[in-house]
């Protein structure tokens, strides 16, 4: 078996995940094939990429579905970010450099210390006249990294990196001889450089991957006594965040050279230095490795930061196993905005998983009077009670606001890491079908007659320009609303699409200058309140509650509460599904294609149809209340 860096990274979350796991003392020094070795690495590739496709919580990702087809459909993106890699740091670094796709010339480094064996494999290892570089390579991009920044009170923000665009590489500007305090204090600096440190944050993670090949790669050259030891420098490898796809494509391939302002798809970050003061903390965390796969301890432990809740990379024993009595619904966890948590009687703040580590596990378990803001008294009154939250008034004034037709408009997006099309920057959602719904008064329109729908044939094709011309065929950029469930959304896609098709800006901004969301009549918007003349405190309520909301304002959680509608039944039930389909189209059968197309067209229907749904249950709730 051998402890790899993915196995290094789980058994040392918490005492309890290697006894879960069931590791015996005989694995531990075998041997891992590099099939299984590959295997393990690509699903948590896999976690990566999809973790950073789905980052802006757009779509809503099964953290339970066992299927292979997101690994099937998406890693081929994964291989090529590291193929392009691979290509520029030979460019910028020279000498010999070994990478490769789906092979084993990849470097292997392993050593055996205290009964175990530790390997990993390194995306590029290059070796120049100056050194060895170990180059890791993540589906991430250098965004993340540049806006770690900071500031002095009330002046511009720097970051806390400096690119040298001639290497191609970030750099720490404490290690470069920068003048940071013309920039921020040194105290703010610091502050920023320390989350490099927590292996649980967005930018932390990498770092913390990083130093951990770098302990194995240490280990092999301490165990062989190899002088080179001393003479290696550590980066990271990351999509370019500036970089802008020209459309060049040779063999129905893209070619990614240069953009326009000499950007390179692939960018490098320098963490020698970092990783080398990381080793204290990995060598403390394989201690603590060590005693959890020699003292195997299944006894429940505390919930934390380490459990990874929500994410890509959740523990697979958290909700099976550790945190089994969570309740699925109206846990204590499902209050409303509540990252600041709950003050106790002592002062204390109590958040998270800590409230349930002290046993307040369902809404109703913390106590009132740790309860300071009124919204979550509605959503407590509405759970208690078993009654909806209404404020007619703000839902009606709402209503009020909108201007008709009213254009109900759900975009489907790619957010492919490899820009695709001319234009395109990594991860840009980039539009393959819309679904338009257009209610010309209140509560007139129908499901299939009123109803536009455009949807891409190929997914090789740039399809988008005719995406567009539809667009502005079915709105009238003069007149109405725009409305959707999370309206930023599809704004940006339109200021995108302008921006890249400038002969219709003009239809397509006027467009997006008509935003309207939904969920500024279901939940709220504080300033759009405020300016109808509702005070502030009012303004920042949701205007309706439920208690089978359980927290969340998402449309797979308001349309069972006005509707009997489900996606249920459908072939594609999420926006992961429709990725899915969308990138295996050049995979299926003529058969199979047929149906997955009108699959897609089916659930962008519904997500338009749902928002006149919710749009006339509202108006309903309304009149019921004056009845009654």
């Amino acid at each position: 078996m051998a402890i790899t860096k993915t196995d290094f990274i789980n058994y040392t979350r918490c005492p309890r995940y290697a006894a879960l796991m069931e590791v015996r003392k005989e694995q531990l020094d075998a041997d891992i094939t590099y099939q299984k070795y590959k295997e393990q690495e690509l699903q948590e590739q896999l976690k990566e990429l999809l973790g950073n496709m789905f980052e802006d919580d757009t779509y809503e990702i099964d953290l339970t579905k066992k299927e292979n087809k997101q690994l099937e459909a998406l890693m081929p993106f994964y291989k090529q970010v590291e193929i392009e890699a691979g290509k520029i740091a030979e460019k910028y670094f020279q000498g010999k450099s070994v990478y490769a796709e789906q092979t084993k010339n990849q470097e292997c480094f392993e050593f055996n210390q205290n009964g175990i064996k530790y390997l990993c494999y390194v995306d590029i290892y290059n070796e120049n006249s100056k050194g060895i570089n170990i180059i890791e390579v993540k589906a991430t991009t250098s965004s993340k990294y540049y806006n770690m920044q900071s500031n002095y009170y009330r002046k511009d923000k720097y970051s806390i990196f400096h690119f040298n665009k001639e290497k191609n590489t970030y750099y720490l500007k404490d290690e470069i001889n920068y003048p940071i305090e013309d920039e921020m204090p040194l105290d703010k600096y610091e502050m920023q450089r320390s989350k490099l440190f927590n292996r649980y944050t967005d930018v932390g993670k990498y770092v913390y991957d990083l130093a951990i090949q770098r302990f194995f790669l240490e280990g092999e050259y301490k165990e062989s006594n190899n002088p080179n030891i001393d003479n290696i420098h550590y980066y990271l490898a990351v999509l370019n965040h500036n970089y802008v796809f020209d459309g060049t494509y040779e063999n129905d391939k893209a070619v990614y050279n240069k953009d326009a302002l000499g950007n390179e798809l692939i960018v490098f970050i320098d963490l020698t230095k970092v990783t080398k003061e990381y080793q204290e903390i990995i060598k403390k965390d394989e201690k603590l490795l060590e005693d959890y796969l020699f003292n195997l301890d299944a006894s429940p432990t505390k919930l934390g930061i380490w459990c990874e809740r929500k994410k890509m990379k959740e523990c697979p024993f958290l909700m099976p196993v550790c945190g089994k009595n969570i309740p699925l619904k109206n846990s204590s966890l499902n209050y409303l905005n509540n990252g600041s948590g709950f003050k106790n009687e002592y002062g204390e703040t109590i958040k998270g998983l800590d409230l349930i580590n002290e046993g307040y596990l369902n809404m109703l378990d913390v106590p009132e009077s740790w309860i300071k803001n009124k919204k979550h008294f509605i959503q407590r009154d509405a759970l208690a009670f078993n009654k909806e939250y209404l404020d007619k008034e703000k839902i009606e004034a709402g209503i009020k606001a909108l201007k008709y037709p009213i254009y109900h408009l759900d975009f489907e997006t790619m957010p492919c890491p490899l820009p695709r099309f001319r234009g395109e920057k990594p991860y840009m959602q980039s539009p393959f079908e819309f679904s338009l719904h257009i209610e010309n008064e209140p509560g007139v329109c129908d499901k299939e007659k009123d109803n536009y729908i455009f949807l891409a044939k190929t997914n090789t094709l740039d399809e988008r320009e005719e995406l567009v011309k539809k667009l502005i065929k079915y709105i009238d950029p003069n007149k109405g609303t725009l409305f959707a469930q999370n309206v930023s959304f599809e704004k940006a896609r339109i200021k995108e699409l302008a921006a890249i098709f400038p002969k219709y800006k003009e239809s397509l901004m006027k467009i997006y200058d008509r935003g309207f969301d939904l969920m500024w009549l279901v939940n709220t918007k504080s300033d759009f309140y405020e300016e109808l003349g509702f005070d502030k405190e009012r303004s920042s309520l949701p205007n309706y509650y439920h208690k089978d909301l359980s927290g969340s304002y998402s449309i797979k959680k308001t349309l069972p509460v006005f509707s009997d509608l489900s996606y249920a039944n459908l072939e594609v039930k999420n926006g992961t599904d429709a990725i899915v389909a969308y990138a295996n189209y050049n995979k299926m059968t003529k058969e199979e294609y047929n149906l997955m197309y009108q699959a897609l067209i089916t659930y962008c229907q519904q997500d338009t149809w749902a928002m006149v749904v919710i749009l006339e249950a509202l108006r309903n709730k309304i009149k019921e209340k004056v009845n009654n």
